[in-house]
């Protein structure tokens, strides 16, 4: 991952440099946390080339797919229009700097983030902002690459404080204002670069606000 997980520039160069930077298939953490949602209001964050944000509307929600890449946006609205006008209509795409772009408060009935490693200051303040945009008796899911990752042979980028646990993201949300329903590091298997099997851990935080 670039160094700064929101600077535009890198991103539109790191998604111009192949046809596609990731599968199509929605996040799996996110198939497993938020199958069983009552549909409403979805912010996805960083949503890339747009498969969490189809598989949301898909599913019934209406989404704001926000990104600091305009390539990636770009790319997310064509597959959309090919997934259909009815899931094209749910989702709204966004070109933002989450660093600097307020979401607001209370709008969202899931706010998801896939996968943002940012330094902690940056990542504190912007983690605490998703938190605000979730609505009562909405959902927070956060999910990231666990710091043992960095004990493996899979690449990773050798900055251990752009790494985080599940731990680091509760301690974040008011314990009086939030039900956590999911805190862990799911193990999952990966190939390195030299075709060994590897097991690799993600955080993942799923909260409701009450």
């Amino acid at each position: 991952m670039p160094d700064n997980q929101l600077d535009e520039e890198l991103w539109d160069e790191r998604y111009r440099s192949r046809p596609a930077l990731w599968s199509g298939e929605p996040n799996r953490h996110l198939v497993g946390e938020a199958a069983e949602l009552e549909p409403g209001l979805a912010l996805d964050v960083g949503c890339g080339e747009g498969a969490d944000a189809i598989w949301l509307a898909r599913r019934g929600w209406r989404v704001d797919g926000v990104d600091v890449s305009g390539v990636a946006l770009r790319r997310a609205a064509e597959h959309a229009d090919r997934a259909g006008a009815e899931i094209a209509g749910r989702i709204t795409w966004l070109h933002e700097n989450l660093t600097a772009w307020d979401p607001g408060r209370g709008r969202y009935d899931l706010v998801s983030a896939q996968y943002m490693h940012l330094p902690p200051p940056e990542r504190d303040v912007l983690f605490r902002g998703l938190a605000e945009a979730v609505a009562p008796g909405g959902t927070l899911l956060i999910v990231g690459h666990h710091p043992t990752d960095l004990q493996t042979t899979v690449p990773r980028p050798p900055r251990p404080e752009l790494f985080f646990t599940g731990a680091d993201v509760v301690a974040l949300l008011d314990p009086d204002g939030w039900d956590v329903v999911t805190e862990a590091a799911v193990a999952r298997s990966v190939t390195d670069p030299d075709g060994r099997a590897v097991t690799v851990h993600d955080t993942v935080v799923r909260a409701r606000r009450r």
